[in-house]
């Protein structure tokens, strides 16, 4: 829906350039000229490509910035329930029983993108049932206070993790520079109307030029809202969360 947008802006930008350039035609003189205009079409489509370029690369870093961040929350993750192993009773069964559930809200995030802000809460209040026992557990004398220690640290790192994770999916593109793009296409489309106007319209050559440029734009879209509960074409896979949530519970044991 939103790429048949783009395309119908695009092909309207290009419509309304052939409009006015058709009218220059008929109105000027053999003689009359339009001076470097064709120049001025060169230099304002190489802006576009340069803001083009310059906004795929925000958004693709943060892609690969979601990426990183969801192996990092894994690894938090495993390091955690790991540790809870060598914890005393009762808080061991306890504890295992959160981070079970824990993983599998994060995985059905995946599942159930619409679900996103519900499964968050999910997962903070799961976080909040965790610290009741790593307080507990550190206020008591125990024989292995290093034990405790280090799983006090992977459930800290657990909560700064997912922490992590939702200050990036909170960052989009700025919207002055969505309106500086969007405008610079419109008006680089009217330009090349333009100039096919005062000449042979190629509609062949308008239609590629218009994919081309919407499939682009669409792209950035998508990486832009990626992982924030919308549905797109493209996705950070929650296949590492998966392939925990096996190792740990799965995996036969011999």
């Amino acid at each position: 829906m939103t790429f048949a947008g783009l395309v119908a802006i695009v092909m309207l930008s290009n419509w309304v350039g052939i409009f006015f350039g058709r009218r220059r035609k008929r109105r000027s003189k053999p003689a009359d000229e339009d001076g470097p205009f064709g120049a001025v079409v060169s230099a304002t489509l190489g802006l576009l490509a340069f803001i083009l370029a310059f906004t795929f690369g925000l958004t693709a870093s943060r892609f690969d910035t979601r990426k990183q961040l969801l192996l990092e929350e894994v690894t938090a993750i495993e390091t955690t329930a790991l540790r809870a192993e060598l914890i005393p009773e009762p808080h061991r069964t306890e504890v295992q029983k959160i981070i079970r559930t824990y993983i599998e809200v994060r995985i059905d995030i995946s599942r159930n993108p619409g679900s996103l802000r519900e499964r968050i809460k999910q997962s903070e209040e799961l976080q909040r049932q965790l610290w009741p026992h790593a307080a507990a557990m550190a206020e008591a004398d125990l024989k292995n206070p290093d034990v405790v220690s280090l799983f006090v640290d992977s459930v800290n790192e657990l909560v700064n993790a997912q922490t992590r994770r939702i200050t990036v999916i909170n960052y989009h593109i700025h919207w002055l520079i969505w309106s500086v793009l969007f405008g610079v296409t419109i008006l680089s489309m009217i330009e090349v109307g333009y100039l096919f106007g005062k000449g042979n319209v190629n509609w062949l050559f308008i239609i590629a030029l218009s994919l081309a440029f919407s499939g682009v734009m669409i792209l950035i879209v998508d990486l832009d809202r990626t992982g924030t509960g919308a549905v797109g074409a493209i996705s950070v896979s929650q296949q590492p969360m998966i392939d925990l949530h096996e190792r740990l519970y799965l995996t036969p044991t011999k």
